[in-house]
């Protein structure tokens, strides 16, 4: 049975284990937040000078221009996203580029492209087959003649206005970007990283962990102060990133039901069903220093599609010093609760502020969103609550 989980957002928000510390902007004031009986597991508290609750550009502004390119990121910054996403997989020669995923079908134009029509194959990738061109068999210099192009052009067709402007950013390219804004604007660029398919990748011997730690160090964002987070939906990968750098961790979580695929592969019983309850968050909480749930684990949906009672999630990671950001909100009918849809086109925009003060309401931390200025502007209706 769950019940509705109480919590103050913005007023309590906790990152690390022990006195962890996060600068509330949003709402003027400084909160503090002691995690019960996790004193020093980290090594000390992390400071994020983020706004509570926090919003993430969700591969930049992926609502509005195509998703992982220089020109998604640069708005998603202009808009005022408190940190944005990246994420990352590997080329055939090593470099990481910021793509969703390494099938690039739907995100490019490499289709297009007849030099590389025999590079299209089948593979299975974390058990499911898959049948397109993928990162890990082009070089980087292969991939730099692609163009980028909206995903979903059936539910965003203004988005596509934009196909062919960008090429497919390397991570190295972020973080001197992200240093030259933070630099122009005198304030940090915060970035959001996830390391996509690790266990698949490191099967092929392109583990993603070590490149990206490298890059972090040379970047001077491997410290528990750098404003990053890494994340990943396996939670070894997250193990893996504690060993090497001391950089902000959060583990990505699936639906109910489903499975990590590294516990997969590694024989592991458990699943997010497992991690979700207070023992699994215990867990999570000896290598990270947050959670980012489903939206669904955090409000269930019933059978209609409207959003149910709240699970104890918020209340229950807390309890253990996690910082919860669930993925992902946007703006249009068809991906929203059916409660806050509006009229009969699934492309045109709902009630996105109503969904977003549902879900603030429950004590999460932050969201991730792919319409950051909606989001911006319902956190900061929030506030004046």
């Amino acid at each position: 049975m769950t019940e509705r989980a109480q919590a103050e957002p913005g007023r309590r928000t906790v990152i690390g284990a022990g006195a962890a510390v996060l600068t509330t902007a949003a709402l003027g004031v400084t909160a503090t937040a002691q995690a019960a009986g996790a004193s020093g597991r980290h090594g000390g508290g992390h400071r994020l000078d983020l706004s509570v609750p926090t919003v993430i550009g969700h591969r930049g502004t992926s609502g509005y221009r195509p998703e992982h390119t220089l020109g998604s990121y640069q708005l998603a910054l202009d808009m005022g996203a408190h940190i944005i996403e990246q994420d990352l997989v590997p080329t055939r020669d090593g470099h990481l580029v910021c793509r969703h995923e390494n099938d690039i079908t739907a995100t490019t134009d490499v289709s297009a492209h007849p030099e590389f029509a025999n590079r299209r194959t089948t593979k299975t990738i974390d058990g499911a087959p898959l049948t397109g061109w993928f990162t890990e068999d082009f070089t980087l210099a292969e991939l730099k003649r692609l163009r980028a192009k909206e995903r979903i052009p059936a539910n965003r067709q203004k988005n596509t206005l934009y196909d062919g402007r960008w090429e497919i950013p390397t991570f190295e390219e972020v973080l001197r970007w992200a240093d030259r804004e933070g630099r122009r604007r005198s304030k940090p660029v915060w970035l959001y990283v996830e390391t996509k398919h690790p266990t698949y990748f490191r099967g092929l011997g392109l583990g993603l962990e070590e490149p990206l730690a490298r890059l972090l160090r040379r970047y001077d964002r491997h410290r528990a102060q750098s404003p990053l987070i890494l994340q990943s939906f396996e939670p070894g990968s997250i193990q893996r990133l504690s060993k090497l750098v001391a950089t902000p961790r959060v583990v990505l979580l699936s639906d109910a039901g489903t499975k990590p695929w590294d516990f997969v592969v590694s024989g592991d019983p458990r699943t997010t069903d497992d991690l979700v309850k207070p023992a699994g968050l215990k867990w999570m909480a000896s290598f990270a220093q947050g959670i980012g749930p489903t939206l669904d684990l955090i409000i269930p949906k019933d059978g209609s599609g409207r959003l149910a009672r709240p699970t104890t999630l918020v209340r229950d990671a807390h309890a253990q010093g996690l910082v919860l950001h669930p993925y992902t909100m946007r703006n249009e009918n068809t991906f929203l609760p059916a409660d806050f849809r509006r009229g009969t086109d699934p492309n045109a925009y709902g009630d996105a502020f109503g969904a977003l003060a549902a879900y603030f309401a429950t004590g999460i931390d932050g969201i991730f969103s792919d319409n950051p200025d909606t989001a911006l502007l319902a956190a900061a209706d929030f506030a004046k609550k």
